[in-house]
């Protein structure tokens, strides 16, 4: 069977608990695609060689989580040729046997727009400036800064820019506790299969 779910959404709306508990849930294969990209910034000097010669070692970096990857995730994601240089391993993962659940900025607008269920998961800047802020530290006021820059850029690219697929089931986690969240989108996803 081939059934791809793509979720999207901006930095910690909680895309990528859902997406593993879906992947959990239905037993399909999960792919964090931001990874990709923080891997890429993460192992400096040229980006588009770093994504063209990315290898799975690359993504089991212990860093990749960091604040300053996910910065550095943003700026490279940029780059339209390190876009490219991801897109097909994107959407050879996303249509492999058994069922895929990938979560990203554009996983539903370009990597799958044939996705058979697109998520947008979202929250406010403050609600995901604080979960950040509890992950790694530092000064509220500075994470609250930074996830906003990161939004303007996610958003404002011109190069698959962050906005939810025409046909995306919109989840608001603002208020939503994650078991709430994460049964809203077991439910969109069983109404599909």
């Amino acid at each position: 069977m081939r059934f791809t779910v793509a979720i999207d959404g901006p930095a910690a709306a909680g895309k990528g608990t859902i997406g593993r508990a879906l992947a959990a849930r239905f037993g399909f294969a999960h792919l964090d695609t931001g990874l990709l990209y923080r891997a890429v910034g993460a192992l400096g000097g040229d980006p588009v060689v770093a994504a063209r010669g990315l290898t799975a070692a690359d993504l089991a970096r212990d860093d990749l989580r960091s604040l300053a990857a996910g910065q550095a995730a943003s700026v490279v994601a940029v780059i339209p040729e390190v876009r490219a240089a991801l897109v097909d391993f994107q959407r050879r993962f996303a249509r492999a046997q058994g069922g895929a659940v990938l979560d990203g900025r554009d996983i539903g607008t370009v990597i799958c727009p044939q996705a058979e269920v697109k998520l947008y998961v979202t929250a406010s800047a403050e609600v995901r400036a604080h979960r950040r802020w509890l992950e790694v530290g530092g000064d509220a006021a500075r994470v609250l800064a930074e996830v906003m820059e990161r939004d303007a850029r996610d958003m404002g690219r011109a190069e698959a820019p962050l906005r939810p697929a025409s046909d995306a089931v919109v989840i608001d986690t603002s208020e939503l506790p994650i078991e709430a969240a994460i049964a809203a989108a077991v439910a969109v996803v069983e109404a599909r299969l």
